[in-house]
């Protein structure tokens, strides 16, 4: 019933942008922001120094990421992810990478991940592993500017498909071989081996220290994305088989124990071919991932040993080398299949995109879509894939530029995952912040997908999320509702199958995770076998107990769910989210037909969609109290010239140049409690507080417009004596 009401309201789709819609070219050129102005955060949001066996991070009580020294104390921890190429600039140089860490301390960030580190070293190189020193001494400079700064690093130890072989031109691109065939052969294993040796063994001259050894290494992904499932839909055309010729001979091995003669085996799969005996290992892969078979659901069962297997042999390794922190791995794809891999893992991590964009060329195209208007599927997705008892970071995340409703993200993203109990978050890019619009290079020419730095909708959902994820103004949920996990028998022949999308939302209510039932069956739990009744049962039971209010507003028929905290309202038809907490109230809306009474806060109208905020930034308690309050107003973001292939904006033709331009809104507002001396000034992108366009005595009513003096900006800093 969920799954078809969320699917009827996603068919209208997004409203398009008029031709008559104005944008309003940004002015400024610097985006380093200033000390003490509205956008540092740092007086606030100290990070904590990173120095001795204590700053190391563990899974603490509860499977929470905490410091060694205080096990009981849960660190939230906002990431900037630094995906860098030499299109987008590569690592820099030292004075800008003290900049750079200074920046990113500023605004929040206590966690950076560094991604594709192996291609950038191997670009150009022609012998294996054979480093490019120049690259190598900015990386190890750079881990050191963030240690000093406070920020813990989350590195791959292998992200780039080419690993550390030479002669590789497009080592950003997918190829055939080495992330599959670890699972496999020692040949590819010793290579991943020897790249996470070459890669994080070295002592790094600027910190006297290791990098695997180091305390500010906080996480190490051992390899990015690379499932045995995930690599062979990665590779996937038509005309070749779904699946490698390389896999049959260790699948034959896994099946041989398992079955004692071929009349067994036929038994279980009612299929055996003419010519397969498991005696002569002629077993076949399956023809078609796509097609429901037991074969398929032994392939699956296959691929948890194997990963399992890998996953235990690349962590003795890394522990051989000295590592004594969290370490994780497989952390994309929310089906049942990697689910059970994920089981064993120490911390869990998982990379989910709302309106996914396949690169940056001509006839690129998204969907377009409201991810409130699908009740955030990518986040209810990543929360199915997380087990409880462990630590949870969203490794990649983003709803993806161009598409006209990101502004969603700045606001469901890091409520959910506060509400959730997750422990870092990642937006995924070639680096959260720039210091400046116009460097030379070839991705920050314009705003491009993966871009967040050039983006003022991105920026502007970054800054919020460091006050309602990292400051922890929304909180963590009052219940938990496991899923339970008996172990391969919940496998199918579906490769795809994955946790049913009419029990994820129960996401958007209280805390979810995977939890090994063990044969007990417990109250308030989904088990097996799943059912979309299993959801409504239990809120029903929940409410029965106590533990969600009888005035709880969540009516999965109509959409409509709200945290078991009161704090976060989700209406799926309207395609709104609405937080209301003492520190910050906000709304994303993809309009405002009838005023939205937050708390404190009023929306009386607004101009098209977008996201707005309002949050204290002077220690007060509540925002009722707050005399210095930032207001954070965003509503979508373009290039100068760019051109789309289609009416509805969905396919691009050309991304334009610089510079960016913001579309034009306003929105009116009122605080009704609030009565003083006030005065609105907007705030440029690099934080810069400009004269007052608001000035009055009496009671804080105002309407709020982008399209300032000064230029168009996301910030407003709001002041009442």
């Amino acid at each position: 019933m969920l799954r078809l009401v969320w699917m009827a309201m996603a068919i209208a789709g997004p409203e398009s942008v008029s031709a008559s819609d104005d944008w309003l070219p940004v002015r400024e050129t610097n985006l380093a922001i200033a000390a003490g102005s509205p956008l540092d955060f740092a007086s606030f949001l100290p990070n904590l120094p990173i120095d001795g066996a204590g700053a190391r991070l563990i899974a603490g009580e509860g499977g929470r990421m905490a410091r060694a020294e205080a096990p009981a104390e849960p660190l939230r921890l906002h990431c900037a992810s630094l995906a860098w190429s030499p299109a987008s600039g590569g690592f820099p140089d030292h004075a800008t990478a003290d900049i750079y860490a200074r920046q990113l301390a500023m605004r929040g960030y206590n966690l950076a991940r560094l991604h594709f580190v192996d291609a950038s070293l191997m670009k150009g190189r022609d012998r294996a592993f054979d480093f490019d020193p120049e690259t190598l001494d900015r990386i190890h400079y750079l881990m050191a500017a963030l240690k000093k700064e406070g920020i813990y690093w989350m590195i791959d130890g292998l992200t780039s498909w080419s690993g550390g072989y030479g002669g590789i031109e497009h080592r950003w691109d997918p190829t055939p071989g080495l992330k599959l065939e670890m699972h496999y052969d020692e040949q590819a294993f010793s290579h991943w081996q020897r790249l996470v040796t070459s890669l994080l063994a070295g002592v790094n001259p600027y910190t006297g220290v290791a990098p695997i050894r180091d305390e500010a290494l906080a996480l190490l992904i051992l390899v990015n994305e690379g499932g045995m499932e995930f690599e062979t839909v990665v590779h996937e055309s038509n005309g070749k088989p779904h699946y490698s010729e390389g896999l049959r001979k260790p699948f034959n091995e896994w099946l041989q124990p398992r079955y004692s003669s071929d009349a067994e085996l036929q038994q279980a799969w009612g299929d055996l071919q003419p010519g397969e005996s498991l005696q002569s290992s002629t077993i076949r892969l399956p023809a078609d991932r796509y097609n429901d078979t037991a074969r398929m659901r032994d392939l699956q069962a296959y691929f948890v040993s194997a990963e399992q297997a890998l996953l235990e042999k690349m962590t003795e390794v890394v522990r051989r080398l000295g590592h004594d922190g969290l370490v994780s791995s497989y952390n994309n794809w929310p089906t049942n299949q990697t689910a059970l891999t994920r089981s064993r893992l120490q911390a869990v991590t998982m990379n989910t995109y709302h309106d996914w964009v396949s690169g940056y060329q001509s006839g690129a195209k998204i969907t377009g879509e409201s991810s409130i208007g699908d009740g955030t599927a990518y986040l209810r997705m990543a929360a199915a894939a997380r087990w409880l008892g462990k630590p949870f970071v969203l490794s990649e995340y983003d709803h993806l530029f161009w598409n006209p409703y990101r502004y969603e993200a700045g606001l469901a993203v890091p409520s959910y995952a506060a509400l959730q109990g997750w422990d870092a978050l990642c937006r995924h890019g070639h680096g959260p912040i720039a210091l400046r619009y116009g460097e030379p290079f070839a991705h920050k020419r314009a705003m491009l997908p993966y871009a967040i730095a050039l983006d003022p909708v991105a920026r502007a959902g970054e800054t919020l999320a460091a006050l309602l994820f990292r400051r922890q103004d929304v909180s963590r949920a009052r219940n938990t509702i496991p899923f339970s996990v008996e172990g391969v028998l919940d496998l199918t022949g579906d490769m795809q199958a994955a946790e049913p999308d009419g029990l994820t939302f129960l996401a958007l209510v209280s805390s979810v995770g995977l939890q090994k039932s063990e044969g007990l069956r417990t109250p308030y739990t989904i088990g097996q076998p799943r059912s979309d009744g299993q959801a409504e049962n239990l809120l029903r039971s929940m409410k029965d107990a106590g533990l969600l209010a009888s005035t709880n507003r969540t009516d999965p028929s109509i959409g409509i769910f709200e945290s078991d905290t009161r704090e976060l309202l989700f209406d799926v038809a309207k395609k709104t989210l609405q937080v209301v907490t003492p520190r910050t109230e906000a709304a994303a809306f993809s309009s405002v037909t009838a005023p939205l009474s937050l708390g404190s806060l009023h929306v009386i109208g607004a101009e098209g969609g977008g996201l707005l905020a309002a949050s204290v930034i002077d220690g007060a308690p509540s925002l009722a109290q707050s005399r210095r309050i930032l207001i954070i107003y965003a509503t979508d973001a373009r290039n100068t010239g760019m051109r789309f292939r289609d009416a509805a904006n969905r396919v691009i033709d050309d991304f334009g140049k610089l510079p960016v331009l913001i579309r034009k809104g306003s929105v009116s507002l009122s605080l009704p409690q609030r009565s003083a001396s006030w005065r609105l000034s907007p705030v440029g992108l690099d934080g810069t507080v400009h004269q007052p366009v608001l000035q009055r005595a009496g009671p804080v009513d105002f309407p709020l417009s982008n399209d300032t003096p000064f230029g168009p900006t996301t910030f407003f800093l709001l002041e009442l004596d």
